[in-house]
């Protein structure tokens, strides 16, 4: 009994963990401004659904990716199906946790589209720094 105990205990200041986590990764991602080509590719001209997050990660997997995000992107990946699992079980029970787990997914979403307007960035560079040889 003791045992069960401490592993509840134990994933639920995991999951606590993981929340903070990925709400950080997706609030430093907030006050990013798009590029127009950004705009261009997915659409989204100032702010993303939580729909948009599907479509914007299809984009993502056609760049190269960068080492460095590639943490960032997985776990908020897992957490956008995290909320869209919370958002079918318990949105008729609760209304107030569908519209903040909607507001949780368009943060995901927005997390993407930066991400992705990092990536095109990134191979901007690459291929400039290759026309320089």
């Amino acid at each position: 009994m003791m045992a069960a105990l401490i592993f509840a205990v134990s994933v639920v200041t995991l999951l606590m963990f993981f929340v903070s986590y990925c709400r950080s990764l997706m609030a430093s991602s907030s006050r990013h401004t798009l590029s127009m080509e950004v705009r261009d590719v997915t659409g989204i001209t100032t702010v993303a659904s939580g729909k948009d997050f599907t479509r914007v990660m299809q984009v993502l997997r056609l760049c190269p990716e960068r080492p460095e995000e590639r943490t960032g992107l997985r776990a908020v990946l897992v957490y956008y199906r995290i909320l869209n699992l919370l958002q079918a079980t318990s949105a008729r029970m609760l209304p107030s946790l569908k519209l903040w787990a909607e507001r949780e997914r368009a943060g995901c979403a927005n997390f993407a589209v930066v991400a992705l307007d990092r990536r095109i960035a990134f191979n901007r560079e690459i291929l400039a720094q290759q026309g320089e040889f």
